[in-house]
């Protein structure tokens, strides 16, 4: 039912919408638009059509920017000073919480338990119910003094020193058995530990006796005079423990770095079995289960535990905590367990295990922006996510979510449409409106929401296998199976059933298998599309060639370099406390290079302009050479709009993954593993994507996809179904054969829906 607000009584009733005037935040051509506030809004449109620059560059961006300056200058001075983004007006704004997918902080103290509040709920149920009763719910976190185990201070693991990485046993200390950094013979401090006294400097050290040895490596500081000097002696490992491990791993320089990571190994704290927790706290039980045994348990199997416990006293509390495993586990995420630490999520994990904490949330009118939340999920999932979508947008908030995905668009009260291109040819507003009105309105969107790619006529011949035995991995159960070569595999199943431990775990490090991931580029704030392929070598020599300069003055990251921002075109801030700030550098006005080097010119433009064009432009500005061969492959993967001087870092996980896709394209490889690289692409695009998929495998490739879209499965010549479900449920291969096959005669989740999907 539509409320109407102008017969509502109160004024505050009358902000029903969000209005933006005027957005040019990057490729956005003046837009102007009004959202449905408590309604559930998607964004579709190609990738860089500017939904991203729509909802997170203004929106999201001017809610958040406006919250921090409530704040008193002292907080703010520790906060990142936001730019206002490029819009006339916003009105009717609520507060924004983005819910997107950088991974959560890898802290060691933080895991899924403590993300989700449900460890706190956990403890409290364990403080009142537990025999014998240890006290407050404190004393059964690690995170407190009372509650973690004294040995490993709540971490659960303890670091070890690999002796023989830092000695070699047949040497004497004359011959060099040290082998730590820092410690040749006759370096200062070898001469201390030689001259000390403890032991002879020219026995070898596999002769030594037991003394000698716990004094050569675990000896605490003790006075020791040579010739007339004093001097302080300690054990090779005391020292290197005080001087190294004490340090920072990411303050040390990169050879020392190495060597730390060679001579600690991490072990399970023996004294608490890598629990984390005091022994009170582990000798605390409920129905014979203490706290530790409930966090290493799956999700789905913790809520049935709790299920069975009846407790007046802490009833109220356990239907939330039932509430919350329940919410994770209709998510698709029951394959967890509360002990498993955040850093470890992918990130659709970590967006979803976000999303449910916010579920819980009595917060209500709030604004909640998603980044493509299917992201990872396999068909079976999207419903769910659906319906937690619904379930935050019923609490009375307004939900704004970027996708592609029929299923999603399907759900929408709203939705709002950007294109028709991408970079320059988009940022307009295509169509605003229902679903019904977007499958009519001719939009590239609206022409392909009922789009369905056809199960293959034919499919291809294998011309071999990589044979996977035995493989258990994480929850695979002793899988054997052979990935054929030479056509489209396509690796499927739930999320958590087991697909990338075996393709990436099995697979990955193999001969002439290249692995084209959406993990984050090294140093993608210096480096561009132009750098990180190999462009901009062409680029510069065509340039010193037609001015008659070096090709050095065109690289900003020598001589030609902007000296105020050192070629970065920004200047960038870091705060201690919080995420950098970046400024447009004012000497070059962000063009990156020195006035001279700007004076020359290649058919009429700079370097700078040349940098800052599309792909796709940039591919008819070069007619020939190298330079077009490698614009022709980045236009292929579907980057056409990306600038060619765009930090890396502002690209999304697909993009990466074209990117590496592109560059991986001009090595004869013979493998190509490939991690959904639908994600981030619409409709149209995906078409493009199985096209060029098919040109790899015809141009005698092998291509193995680990996907969940329906229409690259149906394009398969060959699919491996992993399942039945998720963690223990999963890791059995449940089907491999045909598209055609599958639909016809399986029973799998996959089959069910790709059946749905193909229509038989």
């Amino acid at each position: 039912m539509q409320h109407d607000p102008t017969t509502s009584g109160s004024p505050a009733d009358r902000h029903q919408v969000i209005q933006v005037r005027g957005a040019r935040e990057n490729n956005l051509a003046d837009v102007s638009l009004d959202i449905p506030k408590r309604r559930l809004t998607v964004f579709t449109g190609v990738s860089g059509s500017g939904k991203s620059s729509l909802v997170f560059g203004t929106i999201a961006a001017e809610s958040q920017r406006m919250i921090n300056e409530t704040y008193t200058a002292f907080v703010q001075s520790f906060m990142p000073s936001l730019g206002r983004p490029d819009v006339d007006a916003l009105h009717n704004l609520s507060a924004a919480i983005v819910v997107d997918q950088e991974r959560m902080g890898a802290g060691s103290r933080s895991t899924v338990g403590t993300a989700t509040d449900a460890s706190t709920m956990l403890r409290i149920v364990f403080a009142r119910l537990g025999a014998p009763h240890i006290g407050t719910h404190s004393a059964f976190s690690f995170n407190t003094p009372e509650g973690m185990c004294p040995r490993c201070e709540g971490i659960g693991q303890v670091s070890d020193v690999a002796v023989d990485q830092l000695v070699d046993r047949e040497l004497s200390l004359d011959e060099g058995a040290i082998t730590v950094p820092g410690f040749p013979v006759d370096s200062w401090p070898w001469q201390i530990m030689a001259n000390s006294g403890f032991y002879a400097r020219d026995k070898k050290l596999k002769d030594f006796t037991e003394r000698e040895w716990a004094d050569f490596l675990h000896k605490e500081p003790v006075k020791v005079k040579v010739g007339s000097n004093n001097f302080t002696y300690e054990g090779l490992i005391t020292r290197i423990t005080r001087t190294l491990l004490a340090k920072d791993r990411e303050s040390l320089q990169p050879h020392m770095r190495a060597f730390v990571d060679r001579a600690v190994v991490f072990t399970d704290c023996p004294d608490c079995d890598g629990t984390r927790l005091s022994a009170a706290a582990l000798s605390s039980r409920i129905d014979g289960l203490n706290i530790a045994d409930c966090s290493a348990m799956q999700l789905s199997d913790l809520a049935s535990f709790l299920d069975r416990i009846d407790d007046p006293g802490v009833a109220p509390l356990l239907a939330n905590l039932r509430d919350l495993l329940r919410s994770l586990v209709e998510i698709g995420l029951g394959y967890l367990s509360l002990d498993r630490p955040s850093g470890t999520l992918s990130g659709g994990e970590a967006q979803r295990v976000k999303m449910v904490r916010h579920l819980g949330s009595s917060l209500t009118d709030i604004t909640y922006v998603f980044d493509e939340p299917t992201t990872g999920l396999h068909p079976h999932d999207i419903r769910r996510m659906n319906d937690l979508l619904l379930r935050l947008r019923d609490k009375g908030n307004t939900v704004l979510v970027v996708e592609h995905k029929p299923e999603v668009i399907a759900i929408a009260d709203h939705v709002v449409d950007l294109g028709p291109g991408a970079g320059t040819a988009g940022g307009r507003l295509c169509y605003a409106g229902d679903v019904a009105g977007l499958r009519t309105s001719g939009t590239l969107t609206g022409r392909h929401l009922g789009h369905r790619a056809r199960l293959r006529e034919t499919v291809r011949t294998p011309r071999g296998h990589l044979s996977v035995k035995d493989a258990d991995l994480h929850n695979l159960k002793e899988v054997n199976v052979d990935v054929p070569l030479g056509v489209l595999a396509v690796v499927t199943g739930v999320a958590g059933s087991g697909k990338s431990s075996l393709i990436h775990g099995y697979l990955a490090g193999r001969d002439g298998v290249v692995v084209a991931d959406q993990s984050p580029i090294r140093g993608s704030r210096r480096s561009n599309p132009a750098t990180y392929t190999g462009l901009l070598n062409p680029v510069r020599t065509a340039f010193a060639k037609a001015n008659g300069v070096k090709a050095a003055l065109f690289s900003a990251n020598s001589e030609g370099a902007c000296p105020k921002c050192n070629g970065l075109g920004l200047v960038y801030t870091d705060l201690a406390m919080m995420a950098g700030v970046a400024s447009v550098c004012e000497q070059c006005e962000g063009r990156r290079f020195t006035p001279e080097v700007l004076t020359y010119r290649l058919r009429g433009k700079n370097i700078s302009e040349v940098l800052d064009m599309p792909v796709a432009e940039a591919y008819e500005f070069f007619t020939t050479g190298q330079a077009r061969a490698v614009l022709g492959r980045l236009a292929d993967v579907g980057l056409g709009y990306v600038r060619l001087g765009q930090p890396l870092n502002t690209l999304s996980g697909g993009e990466r993954q074209r990117l590496k896709l592109a560059i991986s394209m001009a090595e004869k490889s013979s493998t190509y593993i490939l991690d959904e690289p639908t994600t981030g692409l619409h409709l149209a695009d995906v078409d493009k994507l199985l096209a060029l998929l098919d040109r790899l495998v015809d141009d005698g490739n092998s291509v193995i996809v680990i996907e969940h879209h329906q229409a690259v499965m149906a394009h398969a010549d060959w699919l491996i179904d992993i399942g039945p479900g998720g963690g223990h449920d999963g890791g059995q291969v449940v089907f491999e054969g045909t598209p055609a096959r599958l639909v016809a005669e399986a029973d799998t989740l996959t089959a069910r829906h790709l059946r749905e999907y193909v229509g038989s």
